[in-house]
């Protein structure tokens, strides 16, 4: 197997400033870095660390967004969502058009998944594409079992 396909990193990297929108800000001086440790090579995905500063702000969403939080906490809430403190080990997914508030108490460092959302009719056409690929496959190259389930 090709080594480039397979690529690896850690989590404490330098990471470099990522201002949040100014008018998000509601409350404190939060202050936010980042570092981007991988991109798809469609760039519709990506895995970025990112730590923020105490702070009260809000978030809108433009893409979905699973993170897991690797230090610190942080209250969040959104319109329907009662506010909740979550903190290392939580998972939380923002689907793309969700709108949050966050409350950084001290620090929050996050590890997020990204990915851009594609029209239905689209993800509908890659997944037909997928499938087909995967049955025309030699024997020897297909998967014995997909991570995802989306055989």
């Amino acid at each position: 197997m090709n080594a480039n396909l397979i690529l690896t990193a850690k989590t404490d990297v330098e990471l470099k400033p990522a201002p949040i929108e100014p008018s998000w800000i509601l409350e404190g001086n939060p202050v936010a870095t980042n570092c981007t440790l991988s991109r798809s090579a469609d760039g519709m995905a990506s895995t970025i660390i990112w730590q923020c500063t105490e702070g009260k702000f809000e978030w809108h969403y433009d893409i979905d967004e699973t993170i897991c939080i690797l230090e610190g906490s942080v209250v969040i809430e959104s319109e329907g969502m009662p506010a909740k403190r979550y903190g290392p080990g939580d998972v939380i997914f923002f689907k793309d058009g969700a709108s949050a508030r966050w409350h950084v108490e001290g620090h929050i460092r996050k590890i997020a998944f990204c990915r851009r959302t594609q029209p239905k009719l689209f993800g509908l056409a890659i997944r037909v594409y997928a499938k087909l690929r995967s049955m025309l496959a030699p024997a020897a190259q297909r998967p014995t079992q997909s991570l995802l389930g989306a055989n």
